[in-house]
């Protein structure tokens, strides 16, 4: 053996026990005495000694403190003879009476060095391992473990150069462990070089590693030392990896502690400097600014707290740290929105009134709704009423309107665009922990405002997005909810603030996007498009003006007609809407702009022919509606998100097998529409004047124009059998008919929507009749009668009536055939 050994003390057993027996010191074995312990005889019986969490390896020294009695019966049993005992390590560290079944089958002999009794009671004994062995079978287990055992040889490598290099490797390695590991004392790396021989220097480097005890009781069965040294320097490299990165860490902390405790020192010395030298320190000087201007806001206390509380944070902080720059960056946002600061509102109706019509021309519903509103508000004082939501198609002032009322309460007006949002966090904005955090768009527009009773304006709201970052449009929920946004929560402020003061306004173009929740959270107020009448008064006493003023003209270089204005409206524009005629007179106001700063020779009153000039050819035609149609077409109302539209419905027939054909880019509810029409008219062939027996000889082609537009909808359903029975029949529709309305396989025909946009489209387009279901007659009479006193409306409850008012008498210059004059005879 070595000259000296390392002893690790491993505690093995926790009982106590009481040993009289007085044991003396029994001396090491040596080196050249392990040669003698291999030629001893190769099989014996032994008392067998378990262990826990620990594996035993020849030549090692180890101390164990026995408590069972099994254990101090054995000990006894050895000291009494050669002192020799088996030691084998425990499958389970848990099984506090091992049996057997409970224990390796390879272990170590060992001689019992020395017996000593502990100050706590506890006996410790100390024993060195000599030879490995293998248990053959127990002899008993009573009153303690005694098996006979095989004596294991090592296979030694004879000259074998790997052999040496490994174990040169384990010797660096275990150096370099030492070195790492700050539990090793340092003469451990003494003993290490001391050691001379390459099989003591494996068991001892393996009885010190860190590896689990299955791990360290697989080397011990390793019979050859070769294959063995390879064992233990795998797991060796194991563990200076860990030991590596483990140092790597602790260096790291360490420096960013020494850092920290540098940089407080420093802190220190430049504050007690700058007392020294009368100056102030900036951040007290800056906490003292954000404490003063916090003195001023009107908050509660739960927000007064949490300021200061994060304002003696901001006070620990070192300047230079990121968290710094964070928590400033905090407190000034908490300190510039406006809490508790309201703006008096002036409840002067009949102002609000006579604001409303300078700036919005018709309307008149929607002006009634919003002073109903105020004045509910005036009475009462508070806002737990319904959020106002304006829908309706694109330029009919829906967000002037919300501009109207702020300038009418002289409340503080803001309006937010929620087109395209997807991101939940503009609502509710980002916590501030993230770098760039910021509140949302909510808190940031209160801030902007800097009342917290504005008229907000949500713009869009039809228009939200959802997607992997969340739902906007439920966030929305909590702001709009007049019984929870007295306390809303903004994940940036991290505190409640109040939005029940707050008058939101919702715009739309069409309700069917809105969450349904959503949109059970607000008052719908319908805004229908515009008359041409409506609209000549708004060009010439809205838009000329502004144009005018814009375009840094006087009112007398241009003079534009009523008449001159109805043109620009019905040959230039088609909408519900003013857009696309403020564009127009913008277009017009720069042409004659050019003519004013070139000083050019001008009529300041505008002609038709000046139109052409200015802004081209007609683009709508209003005489490709009146043209008189062949047999087939017939002329539809469609409703859109811009307004009500013209639909031409067309009806051919071929020689074929009776199958059905739609195109036009058609959605399923108006294909299904088509086959009911189709099917209605095939079992009421003979009323209508149509040869059955030919229905299944022809192919039936329905296509509706303008096909790259998408077109779905119950409302085409008469349209679509008109067109298929004039077809169909060879009777043309009558002129300057248009029609909408859904039907049923009964014959019957149902109500449909957006019947104003419809009329006043077939208004524009210069429809002289509309056909509409029974049940629409009341959607009329909302309608301004002077806006359709040139329409006659025809009101019907079935198909039949559709198909006999629609259909015009057969043409006298075809003749029909005998089956069909024989149905119109009847």
């Amino acid at each position: 053996m070595a000259k000296s050994a390392w002893i690790v003390q491993n505690r093995c057993e926790n009982d106590k026990v009481t040993m009289n027996e007085e044991v003396e010191f029994l001396p090491f074995i040596t080196v050249n005495e392990q040669a003698k312990v291999k030629e001893e005889v190769q099989e014996r019986e032994v008392p067998i000694l378990p262990l826990r969490n620990t594996v035993l390896f020849p030549n090692i020294i180890i101390p164990i403190t026995v408590g069972r009695d099994k254990s101090i019966q054995a000990l006894k049993e050895a000291h009494a003879g050669d002192k020799i005992i088996g030691v084998v390590a425990q499958v389970s560290a848990g099984v506090e009476e091992p049996g057997p079944d409970d224990l390796y089958r390879v272990g170590t002999t060992a001689n019992l060095l020395k017996i000593l009794r502990m100050p706590d009671g506890s006996t410790t004994a100390i024993i060195q391992g000599r030879s490995r062995f293998s248990i053959k079978n127990f002899v008993h287990t009573e009153p303690y473990l005694r098996a006979a055992v095989q004596t294991l040889p090592d296979e030694e490598p004879q000259n074998d150069k790997q052999y040496d290099a490994i174990t040169l490797s384990i010797r660096e390695l275990a150096a370099k462990a030492i070195s790492l590991s700050p539990q090793l004392p340092s003469e451990a790396g003494i003993m290490l070089r001391n050691i001379e021989s390459a099989e003591f220097l494996m068991h001892f480097v393996v009885n010190n590693l860190s590896a689990s005890v299955a791990e360290k009781q697989k080397v011990l069965e390793i019979g050859s030392l070769k294959e063995r040294a390879q064992k233990i320097l795998s797991l060796l490299e194991a563990e200076v990896q860990m030991l590596d990165l483990k140092h790597e860490i602790q260096n790291k902390v360490r420096s960013d502690i020494e850092k920290q405790q540098k940089d407080y020192f420093l802190q220190q010395q430049l504050k007690t400097i700058q007392e020294e030298l009368g100056q102030s320190n900036p951040v007290e000087k800056e906490v003292q600014e954000l404490r003063e201007r916090a003195a001023k806001k009107k908050w509660s206390q739960q927000v007064k707290e949490h300021f200061e509380k994060e304002l003696q944070k901001l006070e620990r902080s070192n300047p230079m740290s990121p968290e710094y720059a964070v928590i400033q960056n905090y407190l000034e946002t908490l300190l510039s929105l406006p809490w508790g600061v309201y703006t008096k509102d002036k409840f002067d109706l009949k102002r609000v009134r006579k604001i409303l019509d300078q700036d919005h021309y018709g309307l008149e519903k929607v002006k009634e709704r919003i002073l109903e509103y105020l004045a509910v508000l005036k009475l009462k004082g508070d806002l737990k009423s319904p959020i106002l939501c304006f829908v309706g198609p694109p330029g009919v002032g829906k967000t002037s309107l919300g501009q109207s009322v702020a300038k009418a309460l002289k409340r503080k007006y803001v309006r937010m665009s929620l087109g395209g949002l997807h991101d939940e966090a503009e609502i509710r904005g980002h916590r501030k922990t993230y770098i760039g955090a910021m509140p949302g768009r909510i808190i940031q527009s209160i801030r902007k405002a800097q009342s917290s009773n504005p008229v907000f304006v949500l713009d869009e709201i039809d228009k939200v997005g959802v997607d992997f970052r969340g739902d906007p449009s439920s966030a929305l929920l909590e702001v709009l909810d007049p019984e929870q946004n007295n306390a809303f929560f903004d994940n940036y402020l991290e505190v409640e603030y109040d939005l029940s003061k707050v008058l939101f306004i919702a715009t739309a173009n069409t309700l069917t996007t809105i969450q349904p929740a959503l949109r059970d959270r607000m008052e719908i107020i319908e805004i229908n498009g515009y008359s041409v009448e409506e609209k000549v008064y708004i060009g010439l006493n809205h838009l000329l003006p502004k144009q005018i003023k814009e375009h840094g003209l006087k009112p007398r270089d241009v003079v534009i007609s009523p008449m001159l204005m109805e043109r620009i409206i019905e040959d230039y524009t088609r909408e519900s809407g003013v857009r696309e005629l403020d564009r127009k007179l913008a277009a017009i106001m720069r042409y004659m702009a050019k003519q004013v700063a070139l000083q050019e020779k001008r009529n300041p009153e505008l002609t038709e022919a000046d139109l052409k000039t200015i802004l081209g050819v007609k683009r709508y035609d209003r005489e490709l509606y009146r043209a008189a149609n062949p047999a087939g077409v017939a002329i539809g109302l469609a409703w859109t998100s811009v307004g009500g539209e013209i639909l031409f419905v067309e009806t051919v027939f071929s020689k074929g097998k009776g199958n059905l054909k739609l195109t036009g880019n058609l959605g399923d509810v108006m294909k299904e529409s088509a086959s009911t029409a189709l099917t209605y008219i095939k079992a009421h062939a003979d009323l209508i004047g149509i040869a059955v027996d030919d229905l299944d000889k022809k192919d039936i082609h329905v296509h509706v124009p303008e096909g790259a537009i998408p077109k779905d909808g119950p409302s085409a359903g008469i349209t679509m059998l008109v067109s298929m029975a004039s077809a169909l029949s060879g009777r043309r529709v009558k002129e300057l008919l248009a029609m909408t309305g859904e039907i049923t396989l009964r014959g019957r025909v149902l109500p449909v929507g957006g019947i104003k946009e419809k009329v006043l489209a077939a208004r524009r387009a210069g429809m002289k009749e509309v056909m509409l279901p029974r049940l629409n007659e009341k959607d009329i009479s909302e309608i301004n009668q002077e806006f359709i006193r040139d329409l006659h409306f025809v009101y019907v409850d079935t198909m039949d009536e559709v198909l006999r008012y629609a259909l015009m008498p057969l043409d006298q210059d075809k003749k029909p055939s005998r089956k069909t004059e024989k149905a119109l005879s009847s």
